[in-house]
């Protein structure tokens, strides 16, 4: 999944519903991720609503999903990621907590056998992201990068820019496509994007009030499209010259 033509990040609005799914279609996502805030940083919804998701949405974008909040064992996360894939699902997304085994984890996921569907891999900025090589070579289709607790600071306050940007650099050159995620807001799309990722992630940004748990406002969406489509312009210089003014 790379970034658009326009050489910026694609949009990836996190949604609860088909109807949310539909106002943030309307409003300028460009991937639709279907997740349940209110059942933690990666909350899976219930099959039959992602695929309402799936059936609204149309092939319009790509649809993704989350399998929950679940430990890395293999076994649990193979069957969770098949039967979200048989939703319908363009890209399953599998965060690694820290219980369980997260290398023998993505070795059995990247034996699985998920039909048209891709693996995304989650990591979090506030635990130990190192197992983009493991995905990679397990064949998984991209990484993003998120944070776990959902306390109110965003990725940046957790991981310094230098990190992000040697995350990004490092998922690309193994062949995987790079997003970023984590609480974002409006007043960090600027210096995220300069960092190059293909994908940005949003939720608490597009509800009232910066609330993840509260309702998706179009008009939210549509300042998150805007400032993204501000960002096309060759972001090469703007990211050294945030690397090299960051400590």
């Amino acid at each position: 999944m790379p970034a658009g033509s326009s050489g910026r990040p694609r949009f990836l609005a996190s949604v609860t519903s088909a109807p949310e799914a539909l106002t943030a279609l309307a409003a300028g996502a460009e991937i639709i991720d279907a997740k349940n805030p209110a059942e933690g940083a990666l909350g899976a919804l219930p099959h039959e609503i992602v695929r309402a998701i799936v059936e609204a949405v149309g092939h319009a974008v790509p649809v993704s999903a989350t399998i929950g909040d679940l430990p890395a064992i293999p076994d649990l996360l193979c069957d969770a990621a098949t039967a979200m894939a048989a939703t319908g699902v363009d890209l399953v997304k599998i965060g690694f907590f820290d219980d369980g085994d997260a290398n023998a984890s993505i070795a059995a996921l990247g034996r699985l056998d998920v039909g048209q569907a891709r693996l995304v891999g989650l990591l979090f900025a506030d635990r130990d992201p190192d197992l983009v090589a493991a995905m990679a070579d397990a064949g998984f289709a991209g990484v993003m990068l998120d944070t776990a607790t959902k306390d109110g600071r965003a990725l940046p306050d957790v991981m310094t820019t230098a990190e992000i940007a040697h995350l990004v650099d490092a998922g690309r050159a193994l062949g995987l496509f790079v997003g970023l995620a984590g609480a974002l807001r409006l007043e960090h799309i600027p210096s995220i994007a300069a960092l190059t990722p293909d994908v940005m992630g949003f939720r608490g940004a597009l509800c009232s009030g910066n609330q993840r748990e509260g309702s998706i406002e179009e008009g939210a969406v549509r300042a998150v499209a805007r400032e993204l489509s501000a960002t096309s312009t060759p972001a090469c210089m703007v990211r050294h010259a945030i690397l090299e003014a960051t400590p």
